[in-house]
């Protein structure tokens, strides 16, 4: 059985794997561990715990339970003293408390919730992801940089974890043993680049015999990558990798709604393709897009700061499948007279 490994956080690991489960694969998702914004910053300080909000998207995800089930992990409170607690995160927690430690927790919880696969912490440090701005200004946290308007103006000069964590071994284990790693799509700066950050998970992506697929994002964040082309994308990507290393880049064609369009100016644009640039690697252009409307939930505290314009699940893990088997297919054709 071919072996992939998703890299990432948030909805669009929600979103990936929940188009990869459907295929017989043997799939991991490797999760940023930098969140603190809503229930979960409210958790992380109130309780001592480590970020569980990610770390349950995926877990539900790749639940194999009755639908009542993955609703309720997913269920937010929207009043009184939880509002804005989303139960999956509380029962993370609880277990993060009962077994002593997050790692357990995610496995007691996975198998609680007889998921395919495996969720895998980036690193079980409890960490804070810090900005630089090119100032000498530092954003302190995922929430904070997600909301802040500063950086628009400023400029980047770096991101880095604080303290400096130690990486989840497991995490390198599976990039080594994987036959596709799988970046994003998610939030650049604090979804996918967070992974990079964890000493050992940039080594073991250069050393990995895998293919390396890059998910471009179908829009920019404003403030944060208002100007990012494809080709800025996987640059930057790179340079945290610190070698040329991803192989193919998936870049969505079909154009969303004017409705929807019109909507998103204020939070972005979309991404740009340089068609006469010349890549070191391949992009794979085609209709991406899901046309299913998005609702956020009621008592959603950081509701603003989520995408709307999202990726089809089930067209993307198509892709992703058909480039698992490329060499093969590669190969017949050639030998093809």
């Amino acid at each position: 059985m071919k072996k992939v490994v998703t890299i990432g956080g948030g909805t669009g690991s929600f979103m990936l794997l929940s188009g990869l489960k459907q295929y017989a694969i043997d799939l991991t998702a490797i999760v940023s561990m930098a969140d603190d914004g809503g229930s979960t910053g409210v958790l992380r300080d109130e309780l001592g715990v480590l970020p569980p909000g990610d770390v349950r998207q995926c877990l539900v995800a790749l639940s194999d339970t009755p639908d009542k089930l993955r609703e309720l992990m997913n269920y937010r409170f929207a009043e009184g003293g939880l509002d804005g607690h989303n139960f999956g995160n509380l029962f993370l927690s609880a277990l993060e408390k009962i077994t002593g430690d997050f790692g357990s927790a995610v496995r007691e919880a996975s198998k609680i919730l007889n998921i395919r696969g495996a969720v895998v912490p980036v690193t079980l440090s409890d960490i804070r992801l810090m900005m630089e701005l090119d100032n000498g200004d530092l954003l302190s946290g995922e929430h904070e940089i997600n909301t802040s308007k500063k950086f628009e103006k400023i400029g980047v000069r770096r991101v880095f974890l604080r303290p400096k964590p130690r990486v989840n071994p497991l995490a390198v284990e599976k990039i080594l043993e994987a036959d596709l790693v799988v970046l994003g799509p998610g939030n650049h700066y604090c979804a996918i680049i967070p992974n990079l950050l964890a000493p050992g998970m940039a080594e073991a992506l250069r050393q990995t015999k895998a293919k390396i697929v890059y998910n471009c994002n179908l829009i920019s964040k404003r403030g944060q990558t208002d100007l990012f082309s494809l080709e800025d994308y996987v640059r930057e990507i790179n340079s945290y990798i610190g070698d040329e290393r991803i192989d193919f880049v998936t870049f969505n064609t079909r154009q969303p709604s004017a409705q929807l369009l019109k909507k998103y100016r204020t939070y972005g644009r979309l991404v740009t393709f340089e068609h006469q640039a010349k890549h070191s690697y391949r992009v794979i252009r085609t209709d991406l897009l899901s046309t299913e409307r998005v609702v956020n939930r009621p008592g959603d505290k950081i509701a603003a700061t989520r995408a709307f314009i999202r990726h089809d699940p089930n067209k993307l893990a198509k892709v992703l499948v058909m480039l698992l088997e490329l060499d093969g297919y590669e190969k017949i054709l050639k030998d093809i007279v």
